[in-house]
């Protein structure tokens, strides 16, 4: 297996991180806002000045210093980050045009792209006139037809409904499973890290918080925003926090008479089917997200659950358990 990623990079004041990964892997990167998660895309983009090395493939990025335009990385960004003034086509177009290749032949080859992604009937028309889907699409086909041994991704869903994230998530998965090269999707969502992703990067605070594949970091999150992003409800315990899952707690319309150590009471915020229970989410007075729990269908019935019940809330000690 040919090389891939080895990077030790510090941004002083901002990041220090080390991350590898091999070839045709996807790395989902993830943690709270101001974590470094962009930083740490910037930096092997060569966008910022960092210390330390990058290696990609076997070869120095850092040492001597590359510039951005010998990288070969492709790059989406969160706003797409199109050219306003130029059409679908020539903005896939750019970054084999910027590599010297003449503008007939940069078109032809950047044309099936933007088929691949489903917006080739479209080619001729500018960002302004594409929805936030589309535009999407245009930029994702924009970083993969320049032919990158480096993919960076840093939030390609956001800001888009639920539908046109869902069928934008099928079909990048689709291509990412035949690109060879290494791939890093910053998120906030735990689908893309758990379905996506071949490990997960923790950043918190600028550093590397965990790191290892995603049903590990799903099982034993070291964070508590790790924990609330795949779903646990979170304890804070000093400098340490403990975690619950949903399906822990106990939800009723009076106060618990039970042993159960741990009570809250709340407005009830939201609720949804989340497999074959009802997911609630409880706003507890506290701030923050407030609590998940999961019921039946019969028991959202039988309570007569709607947004905006206050209901109580309990779990037993037993069911709480503490992460470092």
């Amino acid at each position: 297996m040919s090389p891939g990623l080895r990077a030790r990079v510090e941004v002083p004041g901002r990041l220090v991180a080390e991350l590898e990964a091999a070839p045709g892997s996807v790395t989902a990167v993830i943690g709270p806002n101001g974590a470094g998660k962009s930083t740490l895309l910037a930096a092997l983009a060569g966008l910022v000045g960092v210390r330390g090395t990058v290696e990609m493939g076997g070869e120095s990025w850092t040492d001597p210093p590359r510039p951005v335009r010998r990288r070969r990385v492709g790059m989406v960004f969160q706003d797409q980050a199109l050219f306003p003034h130029l059409d679908a086509l020539d903005n896939v177009a750019f970054g084999l045009r910027s590599r010297g290749l003449p503008r007939r032949a940069a078109a032809a080859r950047a044309r099936p792209w933007l088929d691949r992604l489903g917006v080739g009937d479209l080619a001729g028309r500018r960002p302004a006139e594409l929805s936030g889907g589309q535009a999407q699409r245009v930029a994702i086909a924009r970083a993969l037809a320049s032919d990158p041994v480096l993919l960076l991704l840093d939030e390609p869903f956001a800001g888009l409904d639920v539908g046109v994230a869902s069928s934008l998530r099928v079909e990048l998965a689709r291509h990412l499973s035949s690109y060879a090269g290494v791939t890093l999707l910053v998120t906030h969502d735990a689908l893309d890290a758990l379905t996506l992703a071949d490990q997960v990067l923790v950043l918190d605070e600028g550093r590397v918080a965990q790191l290892g594949e995603p049903h590990e970091v799903a099982a034993r999150p070291r964070t508590p925003h790790v924990a609330r992003l795949v779903g646990l409800n979170v304890l804070r315990d000093g400098d340490r926090f403990r975690a619950f899952r949903p399906s822990a707690v106990t939800v009723s319309l009076q106060q618990p008479a039970g042993s159960a150590r741990h009570r809250w009471h709340g407005t009830l915020r939201g609720m949804a089917r989340h497999g074959d229970a009802v997911r609630l989410e409880v706003a507890t007075g506290a701030g923050g997200p407030g609590l998940l729990a999961d019921v039946t269908p019969a028991a959202a019935a039988d309570l007569a659950l709607e947004p905006g019940r206050e209901v109580w809330l309990s779990v037993k000690e037993t069911a709480v358990q503490g992460y470092e």
